[in-house]
């Protein structure tokens, strides 16, 4: 089971790097709609600082520190970086699930969810593997519109 949750989880994370990889002028990756609030560039940057979070730091204990308002605030990044990013991301995914074993899936995930919340690994799986998906069909959503 743990193994198909990796491989969702970096599916989706090489899907992403293609997505970024796409955007055609490097300005628009960091472009919001009318009516939006986040940018193709800034969902990326949300997505690998929420997985070297929980997944890195969590399940992996590299001791990332994250500074979630900086993900949606930081300045645009060079495309180049923020691709950087997302393969030590996969890196990272790699490792952290490299140390954990299916008998882990019912224990308590090490890290609290929301309110402060502990869920089990499982759930906690399921929760950043959908959170990914998410915002992945977002930022493929805005590369298609930029790359009209």
């Amino acid at each position: 089971m743990l193994q198909h949750f990796k491989n969702i989880l970096l599916r989706d994370l090489q899907a992403l790097h293609l997505e970024v990889s796409s955007f055609r002028e490097e300005s628009t990756l960091w472009d919001k709609l009318p009516g939006t609030t986040n940018s193709a560039g800034h969902l990326a940057l949300h997505l690998v600082g929420n997985l070297n979070h929980f997944i890195g730091a969590g399940l992996g204990k590299t001791g990332y520190i994250r500074n979630r308002e900086n993900e949606f605030t930081i300045a645009p990044i060079s495309k180049t970086e923020l691709l950087k990013d997302l393969d030590e991301c996969i890196t990272t995914i790699e490792i952290s699930f490299a140390q954990i074993s299916d008998g882990d899936l019912q224990k308590d995930f090490p890290l609290p969810w929301r309110e402060g919340l502990f869920y089990n690994t499982h759930f906690m799986l399921v929760q950043l593997t959908a959170h990914l998906n998410y915002h992945l069909g977002q930022v493929n959503y805005l590369r298609r519109y930029f790359n009209a």
